[in-house]
């Protein structure tokens, strides 16, 4: 079986890498307590809901969400990355997503995503489907991954620290609030520095 290879894009992170290749992340991840899927239209309903607990509420249909995340999976089969759903392997109950995004970033250096329901926060979730998907992007042969909070996420500034993410710089949003940007750097992985393909 061949491995895709993906090239570098454009972004806002790391404007002055090399063009580097990549193999596809994995699109199936397993740890202890989860299991871990690439998104699609499927996940609509769930996501539906998990976007209902934002400020402001849902603000579109559930068609609407269902076409998104279609374009989503396709977009992630064509670049290798995306956002996987997270399931309790013990009822198979999805807890939220995490994933990795271009986002403010780019397809060399992309930014990981996750987003569990409320009532599973505090339960390690987060933080476990984090690593996990961690794991998976340095083992594309990228060498940094980067993140983009909200200054008042505490919940996900906490998930990152314990993974070891490190403060670069901070931004405002289009709203004029903190914006924090994280790096974690590949050579911090077990000790090991990604490999690179090619």
């Amino acid at each position: 079986m061949s491995v895709p290879l993906l090239t570098r894009l454009k972004g806002n992170c790391n404007r002055g890498s090399k063009a580097m290749r990549y193999a596809a992340m994995q699109t199936s991840l397993s740890t202890a307590r989860l299991n871990m899927e690439l998104r699609s239209e499927r996940d609509a309903e769930w996501n539906y809901e998990l976007l209902g607990e934002h400020e402001g509420g849902v603000t579109e249909s559930l068609q609407s969400v269902r076409d998104r995340m279609a374009s989503q999976r396709m977009l992630a089969e064509q670049n290798g990355i995306g956002l996987l759903t997270i399931r309790r392997r013990a009822d198979a109950e999805p807890l939220g997503y995490c994933g990795l995004i271009v986002g403010r970033c780019t397809l060399d250096e992309p930014e990981i995503a996750f987003e569990l329901f409320k009532r599973f926060h505090g339960q390690g979730y987060g933080t476990e489907a984090a690593r996990a998907v961690l794991d998976a992007a340095f083992a594309t042969g990228r060498r940094r991954i980067w993140s983009t909070v909200g200054g008042w996420n505490k919940p996900s500034l906490r998930v990152l620290e314990k993974i070891g993410f490190e403060r670069h710089h901070e931004t405002v949003d289009d709203r004029g609030r903190p914006l924090i940007y994280l790096t974690r750097e590949a050579s911090t992985l077990h000790g090991q520095p990604a490999r690179e393909l090619g």
